[in-house]
Parts: structure tokens; C-alpha cells; sequence
């Protein structure tokens, strides 16, 4: 007989202990092999004062099970509280958030009955990782990190996901048209690791007209995979034009622990009244209970669930008169998920998992790269005149240097900048060596020693002038590796 396999469970907060507890019968019935280990989090962990929602010694335990099974919670208003998802995402490296989405028309209303999409988003890089500076009385600057082995991994994920569960299709999102350095890099990936799955179509889009299609032929689309910012936007949207926002689960993997949640909150305006829908926690038990190699069990439990809607009953958040049959509460409802467990829907098609299990990524090999230092772009905070001004007064302390332009929130300002631009107090000036022939645009960068940047720093404070930041130009490869930006 199978051992059970240990999970942390949290029922956090408003409506998450009868969810849960509805979730827990419905898989003990279902013949789950599984044991809960119960922590402690939310909106009390936070009163206790500990900032990130969760008791330090729960830690241990996510270490020690490696699947984290939990409820929505309540994040008490006012400063100085951590967001508990992020924590643990970025904490203990669950580098993969995956929603899938799929049409329950015409029990739940959508414009789109065939609609079925995964969004695989990644989860630890992008802006999300939240570094950010006021630089100057007029400017903010937020940084977009995308690495080549968070792309890997989430872009592999993508497609040993496709490959697991039947599916035909990735589609990368990006921006690359405008980030050829960052969304660049995420692309430049995507096509490299496409070439590893010759029996799934790849596709790419502009992450702009890809939204644009999510929201209007949604059906066209199988598995998307795209940054974090822009998986964080579209996995709303295609949970909104689906119609089940409050019904959809949620996937949280890492390498080595994963978490399992529904996507909605913790709506204590209801909690304890046996009104709430379990369904999204249960879809979230779904894919947990495939993460530890329990295929057919998930599918039991998801052909039960699909059978329950189609029968019109319904909680009252999806109750539609002349649709629905049937209005139940929270317990009811899981009372007939289980009636119907070992039954296959009829009018949904009958999902199977098949011989899916947890998808493991092998490990990122790192290959350095020969690099070359070539410029410096040096950011003022400076108010006091024109951009010729500036721009007249860094060439005579530019030294054995040569300034080569000067932007203004990414327009070129100098030399030969248009009166028309608006001008704030944030520059960036861009110094190259003085053996880089003027209008070379290409890889064609002289090489430049860090000494010659310590010194020309150390003029421009000597010249009263206030540097904020500063990003060194490279080559790697022998190939640019930095924004040509301006106009330059």
C-alpha cells in the first residue's frame, strides 16, 4: 500500500477554513493519499507581529513536505505588512506560477464556450522584484531584471508542461520590440528552447496585440508563457473573459517545494455563512494532487467536480435561474462532488491526466561569456539649463573620454536635440571611448579601461555635478550588449 505523502495546509483566513475543509472531505473521499501537517498563517500570524503572515517554525515544515496546500488570507490594512505570496515565492524559489483557464459555458457566462488556456507566468524576476530608487525631485526608476536562467526554466516549464498535459501549442509573450536587451533575452530563449520540442508549435507575440487576442479569441491559444509582469496581467484577463475568476486554481512550482491556492480572496464578508464556493481551491487540489504523482486521482476528483456543474448545482456566486437547478451552500456542494465521485461528466469533456507527474528542470549551466568594457552611461540630477549647457560642460571634463550623447528620458537631447522636447531634471550621458569613431551604431565600440570611469566620475564631482547612477556599456561576445537608446 502507497504511503501518504505529507502536505502543509493552511485554511487561512474569512472563508478559507470551510473551503478547505470542503477540499480536504472531497479528496479523503476521493481516495487521496495524502496527510496534512496544518500551519498557521495569515491575518492573526500578522497580529502577532510577525510581518510576512507566516510563523517561523512553519517554515521547516514547507522544507520538509515540499507541497504547500492553502487557503486565500487576510492581509490587515496599514503599513508594514509583507505580502505572505511573495515571500514564499520569492523565498523558497518558486520560479513558475501556472492558471489554468478554461470555459464552463453555459453554466457560467463567457463569449467564449470553447475557451481553454494555461498561463504559465514567471514568478521571481521582471519589475516584480521590486528594486526602486527616486533618483532626482522629478524621477522614479524602477529596474527590469530578466535573466538567462529564469528564462530557461520558466520557458522549459512551459513546454514540459504542454508535452505532460496534451497540449499543442506555446505562445511567448514579450515586449521585444521596445526591450531588445530584457524581452530580448526571454525571446531570444524561447526560440533556442523550441527547437527541443519539435512535436509542439511555438509561436510568438507582441505581448500588447497578444493581450489584445486573449481577450477576443481566446480559443486560439493553448499554453502561454511570458514575463512576470505581463503573466500577472493577462492570467486576470483570461480568468475575466472565461467567467470563473473566483473558480480558477492556481499553481505555484519550484524546484523543490510548490504551493497550490485558488486565485481568489479571502471575502470575510461572507466567511462562516456556508455561502462560499470551494471550487477554486478544489481545482488548485487538482493539480496538486497531479504535482505528486496522483494522476488518476485528480481526475477523479475533477470529473466529479465537472459532473456537479453540469447537474445545475450550484453555489450561489454561479447560481443562474433557468441554468442552474439547484442552489447550495459550501458543504452541500462538496456533498455532491462526492456523490458524484467515479462519475464522468456528459456534456464537459472528461478530463484525464494520464501519466502526468511533476515536471522537473534540469540544472541551469552557466557558460561565461568573454566581456569588454566600452563606455559608461553616467545619470545626473542636474536642473540648472539647457541641454547644450550640459552637454558643453561634460566635454571639457570628459578627459581621455568622449561624450557621445545625452538623453532626456530616452530622447536624444545632445548633441543636436529638437527645442520641441519636454526636459526634466534626470540625464543620462553616455561617455565611449575616444577612439569610437562618431556614428558607428553597431558592435564597433572601442574598448575602455574601469580606471577611465573612476576618474571621470571622480571629475564630474569635482565639477559640482551630481551623478545618481551609473551602468557600464559591455560587449560579450564581441556583440553590443546595451540599449542604443536616443536616437544615437
Amino acid at each position: 500500500m502507497t504511503a501518504k505523502k505529507k502536505i502543509a495546509v493552511a485554511k487561512g483566513d474569512g472563508i478559507g477554513p470551510e473551503i478547505m475543509d470542503s477540499t480536504l472531505r472531497i479528496l479523503e473521499a476521493a481516495g487521496a493519499k495524502i496527510e496534512p501537517v496544518f500551519i498557521d498563517i495569515g491575518e492573526q500570524v500578522y497580529k502577532k507581529g510577525h510581518s510576512a503572515g507566516i510563523e517561523p517554525s512553519a517554515w521547516d515544515i514547507l522544507r520538509e513536505t515540499k507541497v504547500f496546500f492553502k487557503a486565500p488570507i487576510t492581509t490587515p490594512q496599514g503599513g508594514g505588512y509583507k505580502s505572505l505570496n511573495v515571500t514564499v515565492r520569492t523565498t523558497l524559489g518558486l520560479f513558475a506560477n501556472v492558471r489554468p483557464c478554461i470555459s464552463l459555458y453555459p453554466y457560467v457566462d463567457t463569449k467564449h464556450p470553447k475557451l481553454d488556456v494555461v498561463i504559465v507566468r514567471e514568478n521571481e524576476e521582471d519589475l516584480y522584484t521590486g528594486i526602486e530608487h527616486k533618483q532626482t525631485s522629478d524621477t522614479v526608476q524602477c529596474l527590469k531584471l530578466i535573466s538567462r536562467p529564469g528564462s530557461e526554466k520558466i520557458i522549459r516549464y512551459a513546454f514540459e508542461y504542454a508535452k505532460a498535459y496534451g497540449r499543442k501549442k506555446v505562445t511567448a509573450m514579450v515586449k521585444d520590440n521596445i526591450m531588445k536587451q530584457s524581452d530580448g533575452l526571454f525571446h531570444e530563449v524561447f526560440k533556442e528552447i523550441a527547437k527541443d520540442y519539435p512535436d509542439l508549435e511555438a509561436a510568438s507575440e507582441i505581448i500588447d496585440i497578444g493581450a489584445a487576442h486573449l481577450a477576443e479569441r481566446p480559443q486560439t491559444y493553448d499554453v502561454v508563457v511570458t514575463l512576470n509582469l505581463y503573466g500577472d496581467i493577462i492570467s486576470d484577463i483570461v480568468a475575466q473573459v472565461a467567467g470563473s475568476v473566483g473558480m480558477a486554481g492556481s499553481a505555484n512550482i519550484g524546484e523543490v517545494v510548490s504551493m497550490f491556492e485558488a486565485i481568489h480572496g479571502s471575502a470575510p464578508d461572507i466567511a462562516g455563512k456556508n455561502m462560499a464556493n470551494p471550487s477554486g481551491l478544489l481545482n488548485a487540489a487538482v493539480m496538486m494532487l497531479v504535482h505528486i504523482g496522483q494522476p488518476d486521482i485528480a481526475a477523479k476528483v475533477q470529473n466529479a467536480w465537472l459532473l456537479t456543474i453540469e447537474e445545475g448545482i450550484h453555489t450561489g456566486d454561479i447560481f443562474k435561474a433557468g441554468v442552474s437547478r439547484i442552489k447550495v451552500g459550501t458543504k452541500e456542494f462538496a456533498d455532491a462532488v462526492i456523490g458524484n465521485l467515479g462519475h464522468l461528466p456528459e456534456k464537459f469533456k472528461p478530463v484525464s491526466f494520464g501519466k502526468a507527474k511533476a515536471i522537473h528542470i534540469p540544472e541551469y549551466k552557466r557558460v561565461a561569456l568573454q566581456k569588454e568594457l566600452v563606455g559608461v552611461d553616467v545619470f545626473l540630477d542636474w536642473a540648472p539649463g539647457t541641454p547644450d549647457e550640459l552637454g558643453k560642460k561634460l566635454g571639457t571634463i570628459s578627459g581621455d573620454l568622449k561624450l557621445r550623447m545625452i538623453t532626456n528620458r530616452g530622447v536624444k537631447v545632445y548633441p543636436n536635440g529638437a527645442p520641441e522636447t519636454f526636459l526634466t531634471d534626470h540625464w543620462r550621458c553616455r561617455f565611449v571611448s575616444s577612439n569610437t569613431a562618431d556614428g558607428e551604431i553597431g558592435d564597433n565600440y572601442a574598448g575602455i579601461q574601469a580606471e577611465q570611469v573612476a576618474k571621470l566620475l571622480l571629475r564630474i564631482a569635482e565639477a559640482g555635478l551630481d551623478s545618481v547612477q551609473t551602468e557600464n556599456l559591455y560587449k560579450f561576445q564581441g556583440k553590443r550588449a546595451f540599449s542604443l537608446g536616443g536616437g544615437e
